[in-house]
């Protein structure tokens, strides 16, 4: 409902830690099965069970992070795929290799958007480590949240959705008053600018509403986006809200006096 192209909001520094994101991000899928650019994972059926296989292997399964791993059926592999794995991902560890994926072109792309265009200002405010250090918390927070919420689900989720909502929100509290071009699809794609507040409250209020409705089952994690949001808005005002400064008025005597 909200596409964001371009923020009039200039960097001082190259955002180096976005930009490696965004990078990385991109590798992953092309080297993935879904990508269609390497024919080795097969076709057909074949391929199916390639792709079910690697979401299930470096996805998060949120049943896993608070149970036992479901079993094979449970994990709704295509028919006639073996789930047999020698190594089993650790839970913990596929949180992190699940911000890493992403479902479809659109899903890349769409998500790849957002942190173009919102995250070089955050990492510039924040500082390339700090902002890693963020990003990643984000993540962690909002896939965690999701996976209690739906503690019963074995369906793969996969994205840095929940990451990059994490800025999202840090960038409205750091920035609200930017501008920022948006198509809105049900305005017939016509780019306008708005402040951010009005961009961001906008897509908030949406995911907001979307996670009411939602059911657990393959779908968007709207409430990942939710919480990652919400986590980012409240670091950024815990960390960068303006501080109070006291004045102290130190005491002259008589020796110290000028002439």
């Amino acid at each position: 409902m909200v596409i964001p192209v371009y923020d009039k909001n200039p960097v001082r520094r190259t955002p180096v830690v976005t930009y490696g994101l965004i990078a990385l991000c991109t590798a992953v899928f092309l080297l993935g099965p879904l990508s269609g650019f390497l024919p080795a994972y097969g076709t057909g059926h074949a391929l199916a069970c390639r792709q079910a296989l690697y979401f299930d292997r470096w996805g998060v399964v949120p049943a896993e992070l608070f149970h036992a791993r479901p079993s094979a059926a449970a994990l709704g592999l295509p028919a006639g795929c073996s789930a047999a794995d020698p190594y089993p991902p650790s839970p913990y560890l596929s949180v992190l290799t699940s911000m890493f994926l992403h479902g479809s072109w659109l899903h890349l792309i769409g998500n790849m958007l957002f942190l173009y265009v919102f995250g070089d200002n955050v990492e510039n405010r924040m500082g390339r480590v700090r902002f890693a250090l963020f990003y990643l918390a984000a993540g962690y927070l909002a896939t965690y949240a999701f996976a209690l919420a739906h503690s019963a689900d074995t369906q793969s989720l996969v994205g840095a959705s929940g990451a990059i909502s994490g800025a999202l929100g840090a960038y409205l509290y750091l920035y609200p008053r930017a501008r920022v071009t948006s198509l809105f699809p049900f305005l017939f794609f016509v780019p306008l600018r708005f402040p951010a507040w009005v961009v961001l409250g906008f897509w908030f209020v949406l995911q907001w509403f979307a996670a009411q409705s939602a059911a657990a089952g393959p779908g968007v994690a709207y409430l990942a986006h939710v919480v990652g949001f919400a986590f980012g808005f409240c670091w950024a005002w815990a960390c960068y809200r303006p501080r109070s400064k006291l004045s102290v008025i130190a005491g002259t005597t008589q020796g110290d006096a000028q002439p």
